[in-house]
């Protein structure tokens, strides 16, 4: 299941408000690609996750950027994830003048799928009821 969250941020072009959409979706890791350094100033790393969440699985390519490219390291295929994304299009001329669109989905944020619903362990400090001397009274 995919899901979205829509923040506003304060910038505002022509009288038309501008949002940012972030994405987060769960599945199983398929194909996780070395990282490939496409000029001088970008690297990328690409993986495939498998979205079981519909009657016919689909098979979603993801891009890892830059600084990101590591956050998929330490997973392997078949491994469940929750991905944080945003979706990014763009437009190219090609050397005829033709134009085209692309879109990426940019991943920003990976977590092991049960990760997310685990409670915070307290600390041993917050857990006593003793008076140490040492503690606030509030």
């Amino acid at each position: 299941m995919c899901t979205y969250i829509a923040l506003h941020t304060d910038i505002i072009v022509e009288q038309n408000k501008r949002y940012l959409i972030m994405f987060k979706i769960k599945g199983e890791i398929k194909v996780i690609e070395e990282a490939v350094q496409v000029t001088e100033k970008f690297k990328k790393r690409e993986f495939v996750l498998i979205d079981d969440s519909s009657q016919y699985p689909q098979f979603i390519n993801f891009q890892l950027a830059q600084d990101k490219c590591n956050l998929i390291d330490g997973y392997q295929a078949g491994q469940r994830i929750e991905v944080n994304f945003n979706l990014r299009g763009r437009e190219w001329t090609d050397k005829n003048g033709a134009i085209k669109y692309f879109n990426t989905l940019d991943v920003w944020r990976i977590a092991s799928e049960d990760s997310g619903s685990e409670i915070p362990s307290i600390p041993p400090f917050l857990e006593s009821d003793e008076d140490d001397g040492e503690t606030l009274p509030f």
